[in-house]
């Protein structure tokens, strides 16, 4: 288990997917809103994994200057449009912005925050296609592991003096919007097992909402993106939010 510590950072803001805008991502956080002391973390959907490894370092050292002078960190977690090498190997590690593996924790200003990636890409099967006619080998769009997983031995393992209050995930429980069809009965003509794929991704995170509820942490707030929309919902004493692209909230 990974555990993260932002002693230095005032403040924590949840960003909705951001599909490798990350140019945009740090200038709307340090410039638009002026944000200053913060660690922003991003729902997944970061965009990690369709270029080049070295196209990512070029964009970080062109933006590093911005993070320090606001004294500002980003982490990032994974979702399925995204290569989960890139977090569970850690291989985004600077001092201001890195990837993190599922189920890591981060404490800062006095939260506990569980994180947690993937979904399931409805436009899977065009993807799949798209990998085939890929004219390089190191870059992708489609990846196979792009699931969430219950991992209830790495919650179990969370130390007692550790209560979580707070957890970001790229998908939501299934009791949580979107809970609507739209578009999904389209791609699903082409992709026999999407359907029952898309329900079990939605129980995974059943699961894991329950397990965390049952050890006795006072779960207060859980955000992700992946829908495109948003939303917030009061669900059994924890508030939900569901960000759109690029939407920024605090926790």
């Amino acid at each position: 288990m990974k555990i993260l510590d932002y002693p230095k950072a005032k403040q924590v803001i949840v960003s909705g997917d951001i599909h490798g805008d990350f140019k945009t991502l740090v200038y709307k956080l340090c410039i638009q809103y002026e944000c200053t002391d913060t660690l922003l973390i991003v729902a997944g959907d970061c965009g990690f994994g369709f270029e080049k490894p070295g196209y990512y370092d070029q964009v970080y050292n062109a933006v590093a200057g911005r993070l320090y002078k606001a004294n500002n960190w980003i982490i990032f977690i994974r979702g399925n449009h995204d290569n989960p090498a890139y977090f569970a190997d850690e291989r985004i590690n600077h001092a201001r912005w890195r990837t993190v593996p599922d189920y890591s924790i981060v404490t800062v200003n006095n939260h506990r925050i569980l994180c947690i990636g993937g979904a399931t890409s409805i436009d899977r099967y065009r993807r799949m296609k798209e990998n085939v006619r890929a004219p390089r080998k190191d870059i992708s769009y489609y990846w196979q592991d792009e699931a969430p997983i219950f991992k209830p031995e790495e919650l179990n393992a969370i130390p007692d003096n550790f209560k979580i209050d707070t957890v970001i995930t790229h998908t939501a429980p299934s009791f949580c919007e979107l809970n609507t069809h739209l578009g999904l009965e389209s791609w699903a003509e082409w992709d026999s097992t999407l359907l029952d794929d898309v329900y079990a991704e939605r129980e995974t995170m059943d699961l894991i909402y329950h397990h965390i509820k049952k050890m006795g942490h006072p779960l207060n707030k859980w955000f992700y993106g992946h829908f495109h929309q948003s939303w917030n919902g009061l669900i059994n004493d924890t508030s939900f939010s569901l960000l759109d692209i690029m939407e920024f909230k605090g926790v």
